[in-house]
């Protein structure tokens, strides 16, 4: 029967040589299942088993016991594997045998005492008496399993030597299949072992009896001497002679040892010293480990040590210890001071306060370093804004370093998270001199808020993590240091609100003294003002400006900052607002008066005039001009709109004028695909008037008539009914004259297709698939789809239903043109009008429904199940050869457009 596992192999040994009880390490293959599996080990000859132990399938350590040979194999055996091999061997060294006054560099163990008469060792370990085979016969082992073993045995083992030894697991286990009359020879070997082992110790005094004898004899005659005396002390008796002779051969013998002896203690005090510096080393190289540590920033190693050795002797009575722990102390002391310095050191990331805070707790650092590093930033961070307002102010635009200063600004870090809203300016990519034009005021407010945008979310993020403890332990396996931290910020709440009400105030009025200084304190002039002979701002600026300080709020808000806190902020905006609002109407209010002298009163075949125009883009402002608000309103409105429908049909003679009006009105984030340059073709002008028509009629109105009934204002209704009356009229001649250009070339390319190659329905062959005019009329619906989403997304149902529309009407057409079709032309049709019917399914309406219905009526129906199998497989391989360019037909979140 072959065996489930390969016999054991040893690969090496470590180390290769040695005396008897080397503790050495075995490595090789396949050495065991487990520690039950392995039931032999034995080194140059030597059962190495009882001291063995197993500790993976490739390692085993053991000790070499006292073997016969000086060199030879390793071999293991174990139940699943057998007899093993070994390529590689071991080396016993025999110890050189050293007399009882040889003298010697090293102590001699005198429990293996070397005996002159003998020549042999009296020491023999316990542990090579262990029998192999305590029966003497053949070992037969069982196929009960282990775990039944120690169910049926609870406590037991089957281990000779275990004191819960139990003899019929262990012949249940190695003797199952043994016989009656092997067990009984079993027996008489067990008696055999007791009888001789009886016997050792009467053998022992046999040994000896000569020497017994001749000491019976010797104190015989000394008795007799004695007697002959009859004293016991007499001087010059054989008592005192024979007392005489035993002082001098104790003196002799002294002399002979003490030398001996006195490097016995000599070295056993050597040994203890050794033994005391090898145990404590850690302790005495822990200075100098510390300051390698320090030098190499293993913080955490020297914190490590640090716990170690406070705990073993932080109350040590030892003078030496104590000195070389107040050493210890004393460099732990460096070292926070150092971690406290590094933490309060600006800037620093949040990553690395984190950090130092966790060291200094870690080290039991005095005071509250996590409060301290809050601190420091909250001074740090009001310094940086003193610094940038005292920047701009002391030196010239030109002189301004902002060219090399990589960082994006702070609107454009807010992209991704505060979006322009509709009905807000654009904000156009900057030329090379815009720190030239840019006036100061602007470059300023931008630079503080990259100021407070970059360092007030890693502040606040310290703070939060200060109150929930995860400056010490994100785990919370160290609760102490985390309470403690969210009992000091509880104290602390009330502190940490006035830092940042002192922040925000600062922002608050470095803005004011740059752009409303008449709302500071007369106080607070010299401090925050200074900018008297800056040029004032002029709407378009301050626009900027306000979108810079909404982004810096809204940056403030997403970290969860509390309302009450920002609220200085938010009437800063309210401010900014009317001032921007005030600036705009003075400045409009001299360009219209300047207008007005030029107006030349002439009247085109409209009756307008160019000032009316101009005019119509200030529809917020015309209470300045007119008492007839509903009258101007309305006829600015109309005239509006003219202008869009001049731009929808304008040349590409002038494509800037058209892009920087039209574009300007869409919003930004249904032109996306606009860019500097851009000069759209007069089929996407045409969709942007139209993306153009719709917000007026869905906001702009709306948000006029809002307008209008805030101030007061009569005849919104009417304002409102006409402009959207005369928005729509625009929309349909728009939409109607772009489907006639885009739907026209599709349908018309359908019936030169069908009939290509002087096809015929009457006379064609088996459909192998749908003809490529098909194919080609699809993607240019998708053409068509690509553009009007690029425009405007709400506009993609409305035309691809009405270009659909006119498809499915020719396709009609053409099948009821046909007089008649063969089976195999029956079958390409119904192919082609069922495959176009799927693939813009999502664009049909009631009047495509019908068309396709009306053609599909006009084809013989299919009554064959293989025409139909036929058909059906070559749907699906139209749709699996067109699923990537289909996609853009899938149905989605966009509806279609009700009007």
């Amino acid at each position: 029967m072959s065996r489930a596992r390969q016999p054991p192999l040893v690969t090496g040994i470590s180390p290769k040589e040695g005396p008897a009880w080397t503790k050495v390490t075995i490595r090789g293959e396949n050495l065991g299942t487990g520690p039950a599996d392995l039931i032999g080990l034995s080194i140059c000859g030597h059962n190495c088993l009882l001291t063995a132990e197993w500790m993976s399938a490739s390692k085993i350590v053991c000790r070499v016991g006292p073997a016969k040979d000086d060199k030879g194999e390793i071999i293991v055996t174990t139940k699943s594997g057998g007899l093993g091999t070994s390529t590689v061997s071991f080396k016993l060294l025999r110890p050189e045998r050293i007399g009882i006054l040889d003298q010697s560099a090293v102590w001699v163990d005198e429990m293996n005492y070397y005996d002159m008469r003998t020549d042999r060792n009296k020491g023999i370990s316990p542990l090579s008496l262990r029998p192999s085979n305590p029966l003497g016969i053949e070992i037969d082992k069982g196929k009960i399993p282990q775990k039944d073993m120690e169910v049926m045995f609870p406590g037991m083992s089957g281990d000779f030597t275990s004191e819960k030894f139990s003899a019929t697991w262990y012949l249940i286990e190695n003797h199952a299949g043994s016989s009656f009359d092997q067990l009984k020879i079993a027996a008489n070997n067990l008696k055999k072992q007791a009888s001789k082992k009886n016997e050792g110790s009467l053998a022992y005094v046999k040994g000896g009896l000569s020497t017994f004898f001749e000491a019976q004899d010797a104190l015989a005659a000394i008795h007799q001497r004695l007697e002959s005396d009859g004293t016991e002390r007499v001087e010059g008796s054989m008592t005192q002679r024979l007392e005489n002779i035993l002082n001098r051969a104790s003196d002799t013998a002294d002399t002979l040892f003490q030398e001996v002896l006195g490097r016995k203690d000599k070295a056993d005090s050597t040994r203890n010293a050794l033994n005391v510096l090898q145990r404590f080393k850690f302790l005495f190289n822990l200075p100098l480990n510390i300051e390698r540590n320090i030098q190499k920033g293993d913080y955490d190693v020297v914190i490590n040590d640090y716990e170690k050795a406070k705990s073993l002797f932080g109350n040590t009575e030892v003078p030496v210890f104590k000195k070389v722990y107040a050493e210890v102390e004393t460099r732990i002391g460096a070292l926070r001071n150092l971690l406290l310095e590094k933490l309060l050191q600006t800037p620093s990331t949040l990553h690395d306060q984190k950090r130092y805070i966790r060291y200094l707790s870690d080290l039991h650092a005095p005071g509250d370093p996590a409060w301290q590093c809050i601190y420091a930033q909250h001074k740090w961070i009001l310094q940086l804004m003193l610094n940038c307002r005292d920047e701009f102010i002391s030196v010239g635009v030109g002189a301004l370093d902002l060219e090399g200063d990589t960082r994006p600004s702070a609107l454009g870090r807010l992209s991704h998270t505060a979006s322009l809203k509709r009905g807000g300016s654009l904000r156009t990519p900057r030329p090379s001199t815009w720190r030239f034009e840019t006036p100061q005021q602007v470059q300023f407010v931008e630079k503080l808020s990259d100021v407070v945008i970059g360092q007030l979310p890693n502040f606040w993020k310290l703070w939060i993590s200060y109150v929930n403890g995860s400056l010490f332990s994100e785990t919370g396996e160290k609760s102490g240091q985390v309470e403690k931290s969210k009992k000091n910020a509880r104290q602390r709440q009330n502190d940490f609100k006035k830092m940042i009400e002192e922040l925000t105030s600062r922002l608050v009025k470095l803005i004011r003294g740059a752009l409303l200084p008449t709302t500071l304190p007369q106080g607070e002039l010299s401090r925050y003002g200074g900018w008297e002979n800056k040029t004032e701002l002029s709407g378009a600026w301050l626009t900027q400006i306000i979108h810079i300080v909404r982004g810096c709020h809204d940056a403030l808000s997403a970290l969860e900052i509390p309302n009450d806190l920002l609220q200085v902020i938010q009437d800063l905006l309210l401010e900014l607002r009317v001032h921007c609002l005030m600036m705009t109407l003075l400045h409009t209010t001299e360009d219209v008066k300047r207008l007005a002298e030029k107006e030349d009163w002439i009247v085109d075949n409209e009756g307008i005039t160019n000032l009316v125009c101009v005019i119509a883009s200030m529809q917020h402002l015309c209470s300045v001009f007119s008492h007839n608000m509903s009258d101007l309103s309305t006829c600015s409105t109309q005239v509006f709109i003219r202008c869009l429908e001049q731009l929808s049909t304008k040349t590409d003679r002038d494509p800037d004028a058209s892009h920087s009006v039209a574009v300007d009105l869409s919003s930004p984030d249904r032109f996306t695909a606009v860019q500097e340059g851009f000069s759209p073709t007069s089929e996407q002008r045409l969709l942007i008037i139209l993306s153009n028509c719709q917000y007026l009629e869905r906001r702009t109105f709306l948000n006029l008539a809002d307008h209008f009934e805030k101030h007061g204002l009569t005849g919104t209704e009417k304002i409102t009914q006409v402009s959207v009356d005369t928005v729509r009229e625009l929309d349909r001649k728009l939409f109607e004259a772009y489907i006639e250009r885009r739907a026209d070339p599709i349908a018309g390319s359908l019936e030169p297709g069908i009939y290509a190659g002087y096809f015929d329905w009457r006379d064609c062959q088996t459909p192998t698939g749908v003809r490529n005019y098909l194919k080609e009329a699809l993607v240019s619906i998708i053409t068509v789809h690509a553009e009007v989403f690029t425009v405007s997304k709400d506009l993609v149902p409305r035309v691809l239903s009405k270009i659909v529309e006119s498809v499915a009407d020719e396709m009609c057409r053409l099948m009821q043109c046909v007089s008649s079709f063969s089976k195999n032309g029956a079958l390409q049709a119904r192919l082609e009008l069922c495959a176009l019917r799927d693939a813009i399914a999502a664009f049909l309406n009631a009047e495509s429904n019908a068309s396709f219905k009306l053609a599909l009526d006009a084809l013989p129906q299919l009554h064959s199940g293989a025409d139909k199998k036929l058909l059906e497989e070559l749907l699906n391989k139209f749709k699996s050869s067109m699923q990537l360019q289909l996609t853009c037909f899938q149905p989605s979140s966009v509806q279609p457009v009700k009007r």
